[in-house]
């Protein structure tokens, strides 16, 4: 597990790993990547879950993203193709939403197509409520599994992913902060 640098003390390590756990299950083989990342959000629940659960407009927090053109009504099952900012090593994905859990705040999908290296790649998103600085804040874990591409090492393919799990977890935290700033606590439709 990364914590990313964000202070956890020995009852938030050991929550966010009961977390992971519960609700972070990948199978795994020896030609496999999978780790998770964690990132604490000062903003609610409810705000950091109605950017998270939209499926179809990830481009509202992830920088990497440049246009999503999705199919179905955000239920199990439904596809979004999505196109990658230049510089990256992809141009497309074609991802399929596999869980949206809203009771629970829980998001997975799995890339089935597209032009880039993320073989079998399949992640899971969950919050969960925090108190931090005496306010309402959000517990954000995101992992994932995939296949280690040919040619590559383990550890590189999964510090490179990781690494943009984080800026997308970072971007994630800018977005919800600022409009927790602005008291927009009830979730919003963007």
């Amino acid at each position: 597990m990364n914590s990313n640098g964000n202070g956890f003390g020995s009852a938030g390590a050991v929550a966010a790993t009961e977390y992971i756990r519960r609700h972070h299950r990948h199978e795994t083989g020896g030609n496999h990547c999978s780790s998770a990342v964690v990132k604490r959000i000062k903003a609610p629940v409810p705000l950091v879950w109605s950017l998270v659960r939209r499926f179809d407009q990830p481009q509202k927090y992830k920088p990497f993203i440049s246009r999503c053109v999705a199919q179905g009504n955000l239920e199990i099952g439904s596809l979004r193709e999505v196109d990658v900012k230049s510089g990256l090593p992809a141009t497309t994905s074609t991802e399929r939403l596999e869980l949206l859990d809203d009771d629970e705040h829980i998001l997975s999908i799995r890339i089935i197509g597209g032009d880039h290296r993320l073989k079998n790649y399949s992640s899971i998103v969950s919050l969960h409520p925090e108190i931090i600085d005496g306010r309402p804040g959000t517990l954000v874990i995101e992992s994932f599994v995939m296949d280690v591409p040919e040619g590559n090492a383990k550890d590189e393919t999964c510090y490179f992913v990781e690494a943009l799990i984080k800026c997308n977890l970072k971007s994630l935290a800018d977005v919800s902060e600022g409009l927790a700033v602005q008291d927009r606590t009830e979730p919003i439709d963007i």
